[in-house]
């Protein structure tokens, strides 16, 4: 059997331990550390931006965060903590942490100013500014930092199979069991965790240029109020 053979036999992808119940324990270890990594470093990164202040340890921390090994830490957290979904998300939040942390920390570093300005002239208090003109024009940057952490827990994912749990890297980590008969497994895994990245990769990018439609079309709107006010 070839891997269009180990593809297109309908038993591959129903019952427990088919290929669609791990695309869906795969997606759900991306999905649940994508939500911890964006609820950490969205009001972090917003905050160092915001107050101009922190940069350099945001940056310098999350150069150490994506200097660690996953899979080395995935199995200290293991022993630590024995297997399961835990260890496996706290691993790959690790990971995820530092792109959507320095993507908001420099899209809210980096508003217009005239913009902020604005708003502030109008009498918004600090909080309002945050939310409704910092927040908008930042977040088509901190989308492309979901979507840089989005395809690295993709990929990295895999490494969920070395922790007993689930995932598409047990139809690598199967597949590598069987031997040479196996290769058709493991090539599958494979394939189907770049196909994902590919469509979701698609998906954020579509989002972040719609956000950046809104937040150019929001930033005329706010210039023109601008000069309304000045006059």
């Amino acid at each position: 059997m070839n891997l269009f053979g180990y593809l297109g036999d309908a038993a591959n992808w129903a019952g427990p331990g088919g290929i669609w119940e791990r695309i869906g324990e795969h997606m759900g270890y991306v999905a649940v550390s994508l939500l911890v990594a964006m609820i950490i470093g969205i009001p972090v990164g917003a905050a160092v931006g915001h107050y101009r202040r922190g940069q350099v340890l945001v940056v310098q921390t999350s150069n150490a965060a994506r200097s660690i090994p996953t899979l080395g830490l995935l199995v200290l957290v293991v022993t630590l903590m024995g297997t399961g979904l835990v260890p496996v998300v706290l691993a790959l939040t690790v990971l995820a942490v530092p792109p959507v942390l320095n993507a908001a920390a420099v899209g809210f570093r980096d508003c217009d100013p005239d913009a902020v300005h604005a708003a502030r002239a109008l009498g918004m208090t600090p909080w309002q500014v945050v939310t409704g003109v910092e927040l908008p024009l930042a977040l088509p940057l901190v989308v492309s930092g979901v979507r840089s952490a989005a395809l690295q827990l993709i990929a990295t994912a895999t490494v969920a199979a070395m922790a007993a749990s689930g995932g598409l890297g047990r139809l690598i980590v199967d597949g590598q069991l069987l031997g040479p008969s196996g290769y058709p497994e493991m090539f599958a895994g494979a394939v189907i965790v770049g196909v994902l990245a590919i469509a979701v990769d698609l998906l954020l990018g579509a989002i972040g240029w719609i956000l950046r439609m809104v937040t150019y079309r929001r930033g005329r709107l706010t210039l023109t109020t601008e000069r309304q006010v000045a006059v």
